[in-house]
């Protein structure tokens, strides 16, 4: 449901957090796991790796790392956690191909019915830390039909940072409140509320896999609440 006082018309571009909204990371790296390195506990690699996201661009956000690509941050978590899954063995060249996973992350079952409702009345961007490359192979993997291609790279700073929200605004010459991120993060959109942008909160209860269900309840504060992007769509009027 939305908001009385948000009208879907105002609205021009819909920026979207990737990561668990739009695409299925857990999932995609427990299924690879599987397949490449059977004797591993893929669903405690997949967690632990995303574990080590926050606190690795929190060295980055507080200068003790300049600025540096999504990519090169998970092969730094990577090394550290091959020692715990017995992985030492690996080679560079899989290494890289295991790094590279988050490139071919499967999209939720919904995603790309639902972003191609919402491109037919609405500009449709990504606004994710992945970097650009990494961000056009997953689309381009897995049939994401994006308008638009926006990361933290161009800002040079990662989500919750206020530059990154703007300069969503800023690159298509739009008020803030004509810009709405949608996100499966309370943090996410609490940023781009605190900016000015509208915001839509989908539903993403496996995120984490079936052993860890997610808290999906509303909160306050959002314009619109989905179960899935069709749900979205159908709020939007597309």
């Amino acid at each position: 449901m939305h908001t009385p006082q948000f009208a879907p018309d105002s609205c021009q571009v819909l920026a979207f957090d990737i990561f668990g909204t739009v695409v299925d990371w857990h999932g995609s790296i427990v299924r690879e796991m599987q397949a490449l390195y059977p004797q591993v506990d893929g669903d405690a690699f997949a967690l632990a790796w995303r574990a080590g996201y926050k606190p690795a661009m929190q060295r980055v956000m507080s200068g003790e790392l300049g600025w540096t690509l999504i990519d090169d941050l998970n092969r730094m978590i990577l090394d550290n956690l091959l020692p715990d899954f017995g992985l030492t063995h690996l080679n560079e060249a899989e290494l890289q191909h295991l790094n590279r996973v988050w490139h071919r992350l499967d999209a939720w079952p919904d995603s790309v019915a639902g972003l191609t409702r919402l491109k037919r009345k609405y500009t449709i961007t990504t606004l994710s830390n992945g970097n650009i490359g990494l961000l056009t192979n997953m689309a381009k993997r897995a049939g994401l039909p994006w308008d638009c291609v926006l990361s933290a790279e161009v800002f040079h700073a990662y989500k919750p940072d206020p530059a990154t929200y703007l300069g969503v605004a800023k690159v298509f010459n739009l008020a803030p409140e004509q810009v709405m991120l949608v996100a499966a993060h309370h943090e996410d959109l609490a940023g781009a509320r605190a900016c000015g942008l509208r915001t839509a909160y989908i539903e993403r209860p496996l995120e984490f896999g079936a052993n860890q269900p997610k808290d999906v309840s509303p909160q306050a504060g959002n314009d619109l609440h989905a179960t899935n992007l069709n749900g979205l769509a159908d709020q939007l009027g597309c």
